[in-house]
This record gives structure tokens, C-alpha cells and sequence, in this order.
């Protein structure tokens, strides 16, 4: 299945998910393609896969993307072709997104489960942004990033579930467990339970009484 985690800039987001990939046996970190130039310990093809503008619109005139969007003037976008790859090799995928790239996911045939990540307050979330470096080494824009950390809240009603990062092992607990959950859901597990469920004389499909 595929995991998205959404959060507003600042939250935390790509440590926890960092943290819950390696301490999670058959899960994985989709790398996404980006059109904004790498940091300075960024690596292409690991982190991202760092492209231009123009290469990037090049794949979304094909319809090569399962989400794309814009997101502080640069171009993010997760290759449909990739996710497939992973899927079928037998694991489970997160998408480190944000919320229009949430929405086209849900949109998709691609079985999903949604996850925000929560400030414990604008206020926590103004101090984490204040002093952070932008790709050019700025200070970040805290004001412009505060404004669409309003917008990402307002859409975290869509999500499946909310995580609040006010202690940061509690929040990658509460992420493993949401994990573990979904893997153990009647529909994700059907497979396997049919497989055993034959073991037993029972039929793969019930029929429906009529």
C-alpha cells in the first residue's frame, strides 16, 4: 500500500518518515523528482531526482506523474512508474508530499492511506522556521511559509489520520503504529487470508445470498 504524510513546512516530517523507513522492515521512501537545485547534503537519485523546469513539464505533458505540484516556486512530483516498481516488489511506500499532491493521490486507483502532521501550535511551528536556510542559503521566508502552513491545516479534515510532533519519539511511535494498523486491515491483508482461508476448505470468495 502507499502511505502519504503531509505537514506544513517546518514540521518535522522528512525526519520522522526518514526514521520510520529504517525501523520498519518492507517499507520504503518514495524519491521524488524536484526542479529546484539540490542542498548541499542532498544527493541525486537518494534524496530526490533533481531535474529541470523545462524536463519536468516534459513529464507532465506525458502523464508521467501520480501527483505533481508547485510548492514555494518549485515543480515536486512522484513517478507513477516508480511507485508501481516498488509496490510490486513487495513493499510499502511513503509519499513525503504535501496536501495537492494528497488530493490527486486519493484520485488515483492506488490504495492509500493519509497521514498529516501536526505543529503542536503555529507559534512551535514560527520558532522551527526561524533561522532555517532556504536551497540558496536565505533565511526562509517564515511569514509566506506561516500562510500556507494556515492552508495545509484548513485541509488536514481529508486526511485518515493527524499526528501532532510535540515530542518526537512519541510522534514516530504513533507513525509505526498507524503503520502496523493499516497493514493488518481486512482488505490489505486479503490475499493472505485467503491463502490460509483455503487451507481450511473455505472457498477465496464467499458468495452473496441472494
Amino acid at each position: 500500500m502507499v502511505f502519504v504524510v503531509s505537514a506544513p513546512s517546518g514540521a518535522g516530517k522528512t525526519t520522522l518518515v526518514d526514521q520510520l523507513v529504517c525501523e520498519m522492515p518492507d517499507l520504503v521512501r518514495s524519491c521524488s523528482y524536484t526542479s529546484r537545485k539540490p542542498r548541499p547534503s542532498e544527493r541525486d537519485q537518494v534524496d530526490y531526482f533533481f531535474i529541470s523546469k523545462q524536463q519536468f513539464k516534459e513529464m507532465v505533458a506525458e502523464g508521467l506523474f501520480l501527483e505533481w505540484a508547485e510548492v514555494f516556486g518549485n515543480l515536486y512530483g512522484t513517478s507513477a512508474a516508480h511507485i508501481e516498481t516498488q509496490l510490486a516488489a513487495g513493499v510499502d511506500v511513503v509519499l513525503v508530499i504535501d496536501v495537492q499532491g494528497a488530493d490527486q493521490v486519493r484520485q488515483s486507483d492506488v490504495g492509500v492511506v493519509t497521514i498529516f502532521i501536526l505543529p503542536p501550535s503555529m507559534a512551535v511551528l514560527k520558532e522551527r522556521l526561524s533561522g532555517r536556510a532556504d536551497t540558496d542559503g536565505k533565511a526562509t521566508d517564515v511569514d509566506k511559509r506561516l500562510e500556507a502552513a494556515k492552508r495545509e491545516v484548513e485541509a488536514s479534515e481529508r486526511y485518515d489520520y493527524i499526528v501532532v510532533n510535540d515530542d518526537y519519539r512519541s510522534c514516530l511511535e504513533r507513525l509505526r503504529s498507524i503503520v502496523v494498523g493499516s497493514r493488518a486491515n481486512v482488505d490489505s491483508i486479503e490475499t493472505q487470508r485467503n491463502s490460509i482461508a483455503a487451507t481450511f476448505g473455505i472457498q477465496d470468495e464467499l458468495e452473496v445470498d441472494k
